[in-house]
């Protein structure tokens, strides 16, 4: 079965990395802290893999199918969600692997974004700003604020999870639903951008005023 469906390679390392201590730890067994932090950061990777097939997947209509393409952001979102309730649950989150995993999303939805500037669907601008906006977030938490952990706005955080939408709705557009369904969703998905455009405007302006509260109080 493994054969048929995935290469060798691939299944040992998946196995290795995630199923097999996954397993044990369910059923209660004793894991090295090793074992335990691969887990968490294994389903980061998987992410990271997925930014350049995606990515090109949009740039490119005809590259992969639109149920191919949805499928891998929606891969891609599970993953985000559970490579932190794991960590959490395994308690070996860390301040290296906030950073794997934060700086995998900056790379995936920026990758997905510029791809979608390159099939002509939205602006140009969102990507370069939040290339700004990830490197204030980093630089402000390290170097500002002195954190050992980075430093999230309210602004940041909910953007972070917002720039995954426009990736959605362009896989919802690749569906063959019709002509009028992808042209509506490609509507929908440049109006989506400006608005994120703008509040990723908001949340750059009001870190750049956070010194000033800061040394406030």
């Amino acid at each position: 079965m493994k054969g048929k469906w995935l290469p060798l390679g691939l299944y040992n390392i998946i196995s290795s990395y995630f199923l097999t201590p996954l397993l044990a730890w369910s059923f209660g067994a004793e894991l090295s802290e090793n074992s335990l932090v691969r887990m968490a950061n294994f389903l980061t990777a998987i992410r990271l893999l997925l930014t350049i097939p995606v990515a090109w997947g949009i740039a490119v209509a005809d590259l992969l199918t639109g149920l191919t393409l949805f499928s891998f952001i929606l891969l891609a979102l599970l993953t985000d969600y559970f490579d932190g309730i794991v960590a959490r649950a395994t308690k070996t989150a860390s301040t290296r692997g906030q950073l794997f995993d934060h700086g995998t999303d900056f790379i995936f939805v920026t990758g997905g974004l510029i791809g979608c500037v390159y099939a002509g669907i939205i602006n140009p601008y969102l990507p370069a700003l939040i290339v700004v906006a990830f490197s204030q977030y980093v630089l402000d938490s390290y170097f500002l604020f002195r954190q050992k952990d980075l430093k999230m706005s309210f602004l940041g955080r909910w953007n972070g999870i917002f720039y995954f939408i426009p990736l959605i709705t362009v896989a919802f557009s690749r569906l063959d639903l019709g002509q009028d369904f992808t042209d509506l969703m490609e509507q929908i998905t440049a109006i989506i951008a400006w608005l994120l455009l703008a509040s990723t405007i908001a949340s750059i302006i009001d870190r750049s005023l956070a010194p000033r509260r800061h040394i406030g109080h």
